[in-house]
């Protein structure tokens, strides 16, 4: 690998979401990352289906898409940490590492000896990511965390869905794992940190991530509208609290986003739908004026949007730059052929399905562009070639502790 962390290695003891998501990244910058799993379980979205991946002859592989897309480029071992040889293996491992993901319960690694006070007190270079629900401090330290709980306990739900007294009103959250998500991209930033701090200092460091934390710091506007203001935002459905009109419009055989960012582009649209009178009423002439107006703005624009079918709207409004798009499924995501230009599905081999499908990559580096390492691994894959070849360990001797089940 020529990635530009190709010189580091990661011990991912880490499973579901959010720390195998910034182990994936790492992975895919070139890391070797090895994932520690438990023996005959592993990861539990290995079984988080269906569905599953097929192999050629459309069979089931036992192997979960959950699984499948954040695991992509790591070397599975399987470790049992609760015995002790278990725990030495780790602790073998992890001197040979820079790097460790963890996301156990507080305190549950120190039984151990695996927490980042005993490993690093051999190992001071050794950066140590802890991803919990809610951190290494505070009230909630020892809650379990899960990201439905976080969405709705860090305020997501309260502005996410259409609002109390319409059809289907009521809070919602949002469609994939937010907050584990971007626990994961924080993670990996927090990882890429002190690894620049080791560079210049020689000394790791302890990440202490929480989903919590995650899932209020990136409410971005929506927060800074209630600290700036006092009020707590309330649901609008697809609408935007601070840009009018930026939201969703049934046009006559479906619906569209409708994103006006400012009053040029405003003006435009209104004199493609045939109201140019609008842009110059004082009550819609400004951004400002137009979200003190919402109530009556918006039913005016449904109206019309109501009268041209989608495709219409959307080549009309494109041709004078006026933001707008559709509202595509899946299946036309990876059929657009903008996605597909900029390869965001990827079909990597893999020992049982033949080859495993992924989405690739956003990173897009011009000097050290991102290298898949292979498909995301079967269980306990690598245990012999890693136990071998970084721990120097004789075939008859991993035979012995498979044989007692420590891997």
């Amino acid at each position: 690998m020529s990635g530009a962390l190709s010189h580091i290695r990661v011990l991912d003891l880490s499973r579901v979401l959010a720390g195998p998501w910034a182990g994936q990244i790492l992975a895919d910058l070139g890391a070797e990352v090895i994932k520690v799993e438990r023996p005959g379980v592993g990861d539990d979205t290995r079984g988080w289906g269906p569905p599953y991946a097929r192999d050629a002859a459309g069979q089931d592989t036992g192997e979960a898409a959950y699984y499948l897309c954040a695991n992509r480029g790591k070397r599975s071992v399987t470790v049992d940490i609760a015995k002790p040889e278990g725990q030495r293996l780790v602790r073998e491992l992890a001197a040979h590492c820079d790097v460790l993901i963890e996301n156990y319960k507080v305190g549950g690694l120190a039984r151990y000896g695996l927490d980042y006070a005993s490993l690093s007190a051999g190992h001071p270079g050794l950066i140590y990511c802890s991803v919990t629900g809610f951190g290494q401090t505070g009230p909630y330290r020892d809650l379990p965390g899960y990201d439905f709980m976080v969405q709705g306990l860090g305020g997501l739900m309260s502005i996410t869905g259409e609002p109390d007294g319409v059809p289907g009103g009521g809070p919602m959250k949002v469609g994939v794992a937010l907050a584990d998500v971007m626990t994961g991209l924080y993670a990996t930033i927090g990882v890429l940190a002190a690894l620049a701090h080791r560079d210049q200092t020689g000394v790791g460091q302890h990440i202490d991530m929480a989903l919590l934390d995650v899932q209020v710091a990136v409410l971005a506007n929506q927060a800074m509208n209630y600290l700036t203001t006092g009020v707590a935002p309330q649901r609008l459905g697809n609408a935007h609290p601070n840009i009018v009109p930026y939201q969703t419009f049934a046009a006559a055989d479906g619906h569209l986003i409708l994103a006006v960012g400012n009053d040029a582009q405003f003006a435009r649209f209104c004199e493609v739908a045939g109201v140019a009178e609008l842009a110059r009423d004082p009550r819609f002439a400004t951004n400002r004026a137009r979200v003190a107006h919402r109530a009556e703005l918006v039913p005016l624009l449904a109206a019309r949007m109501a009268l041209k079918p989608r495709d219409a709207w959307l080549a009309e409004l494109g041709r004078v730059n006026v933001p707008c798009g559709p509202i595509n499924t899946l299946d036309q995501v990876f059929a657009d052929p903008q996605v597909q230009h900029r390869g965001l599905r990827v079909d990597l081999p893999h020992p049982l399905a033949g080859s495993v499908p992924g989405v690739g990559s956003p990173l897009k580096l011009s000097a050290t562009p991102v290298e898949y390492g292979g498909a995301p691994p079967t269980l306990g894959q690598h245990t012999d070639s890693v136990l071998g070849e970084l721990l120097g360990y004789p075939r008859d001797a991993i035979e012995r502790l498979r044989a007692h089940g420590v891997v």
